[in-house]
C-alpha cells in the first residue's frame, strides 16, 4: 500500500506535468493553511527541480512575484526568476535580496540535507537548514510574512518549534498526505513574522 501511494502522487506528477510529486506537498500545505496568495511575493530555498515553483507562479498568479534558489541548476519556469547558489553563504543572501528588490511575502524551504543514514545526524542537519532559513527570514521576510520548512522529526524539534512561535504569531507541525508515512518528514508552517 505504501508503495502503491508513493507510486500513485509519482504518476499523478507526471500526467499533470508537475516537476516532482512534492508539489503535492505544497498544495496539501496550501489547502490547509492558506500561506500562499494571489499577488503574493515568495522566496523558495531548495527549490531544484522546481515542483513547488510550479505551484507557487500558479497560485500568486501574474501579479505575484516568485524566486527560487538551489545550490543545483533550476530549469526556467515560467514566471519564475532563479538563481544558483548555497543559502548559507551571506553574499549569496545579498544576491537575493538585489533579485527580489524588497522583502517578500512568503519564504518557503524544502531544502534537505544529504542523507548519511545516521538518523540524528540527518535530523540535525536539517534543523540547521531551517535554521538557515530562519536567517533568511529575518533578511528577507516582511511584517507579517509567512514561512514554511521541511524538518526530519526528532529530538530537537520542540526547542526548535518553540524558537520559530518567538518569531512568528503562530507555527505548528504538519505531515501532507503527499508525504510517506514511514518518512519523519514534517513541515513547520509559521504565520504572521513579527519583524
Amino acid at each position: 500500500m505504501k508503495e502503491k501511494k508513493r507510486e500513485h502522487y509519482y504518476l499523478k506528477a507526471k500526467h499533470e506535468n508537475y516537476r516532482s510529486r512534492a508539489a503535492y506537498k505544497l498544495q496539501q500545505l496550501q489547502d490547509k493553511f492558506q500561506v500562499l496568495g494571489e499577488g503574493m511575493s515568495c522566496l523558495d530555498l531548495g527549490a531544484a527541480p522546481g515542483g513547488w515553483l510550479q505551484v507557487e507562479a500558479l497560485i500568486a498568479g501574474p501579479g505575484g512575484r516568485v524566486f527560487g534558489i538551489d545550490i543545483s541548476s533550476i530549469r526556467p519556469v515560467e514566471g519564475v526568476t532563479v538563481m544558483r547558489g548555497d543559502v548559507t553563504s551571506p553574499d549569496v543572501v545579498d544576491k537575493l535580496i538585489r533579485m527580489t528588490g524588497g522583502p517578500v511575502d512568503v519564504i518557503l524551504s524544502d531544502m534537505s540535507p544529504d542523507i548519511s543514514g545516521n538518523y540524528s545526524l540527518d535530523h540535525a542537519r536539517s534543523v540547521d537548514l531551517v535554521r538557515t532559513a530562519l536567517v533568511v527570514a529575518g533578511r528577507m521576510l516582511r511584517d507579517g510574512g509567512n514561512f514554511v520548512a521541511k524538518l526530519f522529526d526528532g529530538e530537537l524539534t520542540g526547542t526548535l518549534l518553540a524558537d520559530v512561535r518567538e518569531l512568528f504569531q503562530s507555527a505548528r507541525l504538519s505531515k501532507p498526505e503527499a508525504s510517506r508515512k514511514q518518512s519523519s518528514e514534517v513541515y513547520i508552517v509559521a504565520k504572521g513574522f513579527r519583524k
